[in-house]
């Protein structure tokens, strides 16, 4: 099997606060090939977005120390010159983030911020820009380069995120909850066209989300992570037809069913995601888990494992 597109093992982030060190990503490892999609699912402060970020040392992991290996096309990212890194953007991995309107600049016309992520060798940067405007689904591709991003709605804007990222044609595109800011229906809409636009230009995809029920059908592989930690991996299959870790199960209950009885309550896991300042000895989870057992609270959890899928639990 050739090697992956990326590598990245034992990845941990540390951050200096008030002279103590915060690890808010803590022994991260997981891979992406070329042209696969692949997940990293969990709830809110998990670190997901950190992990994603972190890949290119994006802003806030500029600031972070960064320990362990990240490898993309075999090269190794880690301490890497910024100089290096910079080149990276874009051209080998895009991001496009949850909320377009925070990331478009207000005051600058669609098309000359798409313009800005081409390369210079383009030999007519302005049409290719209104070709990508239209491969992603905006009507009127003139309109929408002369618009200013306020002059749009928010699945327009995200549309032009995924223009903007395609721009330069890289090899991964990182989605880091794409959908967030978008209703039901134009998130199904985003999704589709990801989906398209890996397979049409032959790109992977590193999908990060809280949801669960967006990773079936759509990617290959899945990471669920928590409190900074992989707890789960595999693939999708074997993960939402056979999940062993009490986490996964709990996302996978919370996940709505439109063949769910009326009147059905939605569960729910009690508790919050604790800070990376707090952790709790032993297993991160022990404290929200059903199933959580004396050793739990003392030691951490094993790794174990079937096959490809992984999980840690001494379940």
């Amino acid at each position: 099997m050739p090697s992956p597109l990326l590598q990245v093992s034992n990845l941990s982030l540390s951050f200096r606060r008030d002279g103590e060190m915060t690890v808010p990503v803590r022994d991260v490892s997981f891979s992406v090939h070329s042209g696969e999609r692949v997940a990293l699912v969990g709830e809110s402060g998990c670190g997901k977005s950190l992990t994603a970020l972190s890949l290119v040392r994006l802003s806030p992991t500029d600031r972070a120390t960064l320990s362990g290996s990240i490898r993309f096309q075999d090269r190794e990212l880690v301490g890497l010159a910024e100089r290096d890194l910079v080149a990276l953007r874009g051209r080998g991995i895009a991001y496009v983030f949850q909320d377009p309107s925070a990331s478009l600049n207000p005051v600058m016309r669609v098309g000359r911020q798409i313009l800005e992520a081409l390369p210079r060798d383009r030999l007519n940067p302005e049409q290719e820009v209104l070709s990508l405007l239209a491969r992603v689904g905006l009507p009127d591709p003139a309109r929408a380069f002369r618009a200013y991003p306020s002059e749009m709605s928010g699945g327009q804007q995200q549309r032009v995120m995924l223009a903007m990222a395609l721009a330069a044609r890289p090899q991964l595109l990182v989605a880091d909850e794409p959908t967030t800011a978008l209703d039901v229906t134009t998130q199904l809409q985003v999704l589709d066209l990801i989906d398209e636009l890996a397979r049409e230009f032959q790109m992977a995809v590193l999908l990060i989300t809280h949801n669960l029920g967006l990773v079936a059908g759509r990617m290959q592989r899945v990471n669920v992570m928590y409190a900074g930690c992989v707890v789960e991996s595999g693939s999708v299959k074997d993960v939402l037809s056979a999940p062993r870790h009490p986490y996964t199960r709990g996302l996978l209950a919370a996940v709505p069913r439109l063949d769910a009885p009326q009147g059905t309550h939605l569960c729910d896991i009690p508790g919050t995601v604790p800070s990376p300042d707090a952790l709790p000895e032993g297993c991160a989870f022990a404290p929200r888990c059903s199933a959580v057992q004396e050793v739990c609270r003392r030691d951490q959890p094993p790794c174990q494992t079937d096959g490809d899928h992984q999980w840690r639990c001494i379940s």
